[in-house]
C-alpha cells in the first residue's frame, strides 16, 4: 500500500498539471487565433500587390476544383487584367504556398512565399527576389536547369533542386489555373 501511495500521488499531480497546461494553451490558442488570421488576410493583400503591380483592385476569391485558390486582379475599369493564384507544393522540408500573378497572356508578373519550412540556407533561399525574379514574364512549360537557365528555364538553387521544383511546379498550377477553364 505505501508503494502505491508513493507513485500515485505524482502521478495525480503530473496529471492537473498537465489539465491546467492544456486549459491554458486552448485559452491562448482562441485569445491569438483571430489576430493570427487578421495578420494573415493583410499579408496575402499585400503579396496580391508585389505579384500583380499593375491591378488597382481585386475581385472575389474563388477555389478551383484543384484547390488552387483565384483572385481577379482588375484594372481602374473594374475589367480582369489577370488572376493571383495561391497554390501548394511539397517541398523538401514541407509544404511551400506560393502566391503568382498572372496576365491574360499567360505570363507570370510576379511571385511571392506565402509560406515554407525549407533548410535554412539553401532551400530557404527561394525567398529571396534574385531567385523569385526569374519567374516574372516566363509561360507555361519551365522547366529547372542547374546550369545557365535558358528562355523559359529556372536556375535552381544550390542544393535545393526539390525546393526549386517545387516552387516552379507551383507557379505552373498558377498558370494553369489562371488560364480560364478552371476558373470557379
Amino acid at each position: 500500500m505505501k508503494k502505491f501511495k508513493e507513485y500515485a500521488a505524482p502521478t495525480v499531480v503530473l496529471l492537473i498539471i498537465c489539465i491546467v497546461a492544456a486549459f491554458l494553451l486552448a485559452v491562448t490558442n482562441n485569445v491569438t487565433a483571430p489576430k493570427i488570421a487578421q495578420v494573415n488576410a493583410e499579408n496575402e493583400a499585400k503579396s496580391r500587390q508585389v505579384v500583380f503591380a499593375d491591378a488597382v483592385g481585386f475581385g472575389e476569391e474563388t477555389t478551383n476544383a484543384d484547390g488552387v485558390r483565384l483572385v481577379p486582379a482588375l484594372d481602374a475599369n473594374g475589367t480582369t487584367i489577370g488572376y493571383v493564384a495561391i497554390t501548394v507544393e511539397k517541398g523538401y522540408g514541407g509544404d511551400i504556398s506560393v502566391m503568382t500573378g498572372v496576365d491574360l497572356d499567360g505570363k507570370v508578373t510576379g511571385v511571392s512565399i506565402l509560406s515554407m519550412s525549407e533548410t535554412a540556407g539553401l532551400g530557404a533561399n527561394a525567398t529571396k527576389e534574385s531567385f523569385l525574379q526569374q519567374f516574372i514574364g516566363k509561360i507555361s512549360g519551365m522547366t529547372v536547369t542547374k546550369n545557365a537557365p535558358a528562355e523559359n528555364e529556372i536556375k535552381a538553387l544550390t542544393g535545393a533542386t526539390i525546393t526549386t521544383k517545387a516552387v516552379t511546379a507551383a507557379v505552373e498550377a498558377a498558370i494553369e489555373a489562371s488560364g480560364g477553364e478552371n476558373i470557379g
